[in-house]
């Protein structure tokens, strides 16, 4: 560690994330190194044994890349006049100053919230209007995390903290500002959000696959703070949003095209798949009233650790609660795939799915059957791109690549090994007539 106020930490896709003080007492407040203990991709390390990484260096790492964003977009020499008359915010350095250090906290702290094995189990686990970000920030207005937001100077306001942290999706009880909501693009939007830039790498890094990888250097390099297109030929340009400088349109759309190649990949491989919903069916079990815990102290005491400790008992115990569940993880006896969707079926039923499984269950027994049907959120991303002769477009308008980005999305059945054989003999035989039923809402063209 060098003298003074500057703290280093090696890290294998940023090589150093650098801390000051303010910023290491949060590193070492309970909720941050709670993360340690969680796995940035669940149980896909029994996939892709190199994806053991945690929730902890993530989060030093889009730390580190907000701050970059930071000083890239507010560089008064990448701003122009009309962009610092729509934010006044630029033209104030201590104002400036204030916002960075909530940027990086607020990056630092965006998923202390997550619980145990991440997204794995967390739509169904949790009372209803409750998810990680909630979680997240109940713990950013906490007791602990409140001091030492009051500590600095100037003291950071809490709900400056959960605003960029969470974004305006998640906080519609909040009101933001323009200013407000550019900040928060920068670590949690759908187009730069330096969030799924630092998952991406590191995701693909630690898995071995190339195909997260993209020119972040160059990306970061071209944003800019620009104003939004006009929506028609004679309307006036609307707020400042995050984009681009046209040099830097081709690392956008690679960072479109990453994403979708580790959506289908990676993210969706049928084996990855299964055992998130196993984990999830020996949680239902395991857990008292079937949900993971809400307040503040039971969050903070429940990590991977506790979980992985319970299945490794339950696996070997058939008196223990979720022992099928457990079993079917720990000694790697997980449902095997019995039908994925594919394009003939689609065109028959886009839906072909739910019928197979319906069909399945009325002919082998439901238990013995998980149906596992996702789509990527999110279409074409929209974003201002400024071009070399100083006019602003949508990146729609310019950039083919972005407008034919597939949208990744699975229909799988998975059946339970020891019948997993039959059911596929039995669905070759039918299937034609399973999936070309006509249910409610749903053709057959």
């Amino acid at each position: 560690m060098p003298n003074g106020d500057t703290h280093e930490i090696r890290d294998a896709i940023h090589v150093f994330v650098r801390l000051d003080s303010h910023e290491r007492e949060v590193l070492n407040s309970r909720p941050f190194q709670r993360l340690r203990h969680i796995h940035q991709l669940a149980l896909t390390y029994l996939v892709y044994p190199g994806a053991t990484h945690k929730r902890f260096e993530h989060s030093l790492g889009v730390m580190e890349l907000a701050g970059r964003v930071f000083d890239v977009v507010t560089n008064r020499a990448n701003v122009t006049d009309e962009i610092c008359r729509a934010l006044p915010e630029l033209n104030n350095e201590s104002v400036k100053g204030y916002w960075r250090r909530v940027v990086r906290m607020a990056a630092l702290c965006h998923d202390i919230g997550h619980l145990p094995f991440s997204h794995a189990a967390e739509a169904e686990l949790l009372p209803d209007g409750w998810d990680h970000e909630r979680l997240t920030r109940e713990l950013i207005q906490s007791e602990e995390m409140r001091s030492i937001w009051t500590s600095i100077t100037p003291p950071l306001r809490p709900a400056d903290v959960v605003k960029l942290a969470i974004g305006p999706k998640k906080t519609k009880d909040l009101e933001f500002t323009n200013w407000e909501a550019i900040l928060s693009e920068i670590i949690v939007g759908d187009a730069f959000g330096v969030d799924r830039m630092d998952y991406l790498l590191r995701d693909s890094h630690h898995v071995g696959v190339a195909y997260g990888k993209f020119d972040h250097y160059r990306l970061i390099d071209t944003l800019r703070i620009l104003p939004t297109p006009p929506a028609g030929e004679k309307g006036d340009s609307q707020e400042p949003a995050l984009g681009v400088e046209q040099g830097g349109i081709e690392s956008a759309e690679a960072l479109m095209l990453a994403r979708y190649f580790m959506y289908s990949q990676v993210y969706f491989h049928p084996v990855r798949r299964i055992y998130d919903i196993h984990l999830k069916d020996f949680l239902k079990q395991w857990l008292s009233g079937g949900a993971f815990p809400i307040a503040v102290v039971r969050h903070l005491s429940l990590t991977d650790n506790e979980v992985t400790a319970a299945m490794l008992e339950a696996a070997f115990d058939d008196r223990k609660a979720g022992h099928d569940h457990a079993r079917r993880i720990i000694r790697r006896e997980h449902f095997k795939i019995v039908y994925e969707r594919n394009p003939i079926d689609v065109r028959i039923n886009p839906e072909a799915g739910k019928p197979v499984f319906d069909a399945l269950a009325r002919e082998f027994g439901a238990e013995a059957f998980r149906h596992d049907r996702y789509q990527q959120r999110g279409g074409p991303p929209d974003f201002p791109v400024r071009m070399r002769d100083g006019q602003v477009v949508s990146s729609l308008e310019i950039s083919s690549t972005l407008n034919t980005v597939p949208v990744a999305s699975i229909d799988y059945v998975f059946g339970n090994r020891s019948i997993a054989d039959a059911a596929s003999a039995w669905l070759k035989m039918h299937k034609g007539e399973v999936i070309g039923l006509k249910e409610e809402g749903v053709g057959n063209g």
